[in-house]
């Protein structure tokens, strides 16, 4: 009978550890070892892993924010002097046609509207041509555009505008830095085109000071594509 309240003691006393144990641990007083248990101070902050420059492409968002060379080599560069069109030896975008192969039906009326852009008859299936060096900004499906590309030139003054293509070159991607003769396309007769009549609509539109790559002011491409002075 002498050992009972000896081990009723222990007992309590053991029962007053485990509580006293578990207070202090709810109240962040007595630290563990346990990998899940939550730090006792912030993380450390998780640092981007340095990239690779790819000189290939550059990234560009609808809106440009100006890149760092780091960032983006080869990217399009805003501070660059806005040249004249005359000046940049535009090349016709579809392969295989010549300057002199070339309508100007840029005032025509189409639909209801003046046109401000040319239309480039070809087969289905012929490569379309970056027509300048520059960055693509937008693809875009439309109603009427079908399958279409916006590409800013490399000093971002100029927007080049591809339209009704039949589908994109392999890999073509926004951002994507194109050199002028680059296949980004293929010539199709995509939105309201007639299936009869494949071909490039080709627009060029200076840009706003925005530069939003969906406005601009028309200028007729006839005259300054393969590098022939406008009569």
């Amino acid at each position: 009978m002498g050992r009972r309240p000896a081990t009723v003691f222990f007992a309590g006393f053991v029962c007053g550890l485990v509580f006293l144990a578990v207070v202090l641990r709810q109240t962040g007083m007595l630290r563990t070892t346990n990998a899940s248990a939550a730090p006792d101070r912030p993380p450390e902050p998780q640092t981007e892993p340095a990239r690779t420059p790819d000189t290939r492409r550059a990234r560009l968002s609808a809106t440009p924010v100006d890149p760092t060379p780091a960032e983006v080599p080869n990217s399009a560069d805003p501070s660059l002097p806005d040249r004249p069109l005359t000046e940049r030896g535009l090349i016709v975008p579809v392969q295989g046609v010549h300057a002199e192969d070339l309508r100007d039906n840029f005032d025509e009326v189409h639909d209801g509207h003046r046109h401000e852009a040319i239309d480039i008859m070809a087969p289905r299936g012929t490569p379309v041509l970056a027509a300048d060096d520059g960055n693509v900004v937008k693809l875009f499906l439309s109603k009427p555009g079908g399958i279409t590309v916006y590409q800013f030139d490399v000093s971002r003054n100029y927007c080049y505008y591809y339209a009704h293509l039949d589908r994109y070159a392999p890999r073509l991607e926004e951002g994507m830095l194109l050199r002028k003769g680059e296949v980004l396309g293929y010539v199709g007769s995509s939105g309201n085109a007639s299936p009869d009549a494949p071909h490039l609509h080709f627009a060029i539109f200076k840009l706003g000071p925005e530069r939003r790559w969906w406005e601009g002011t028309p200028i007729d491409p006839y005259g300054f594509l393969g590098g022939v002075p406008r009569k």
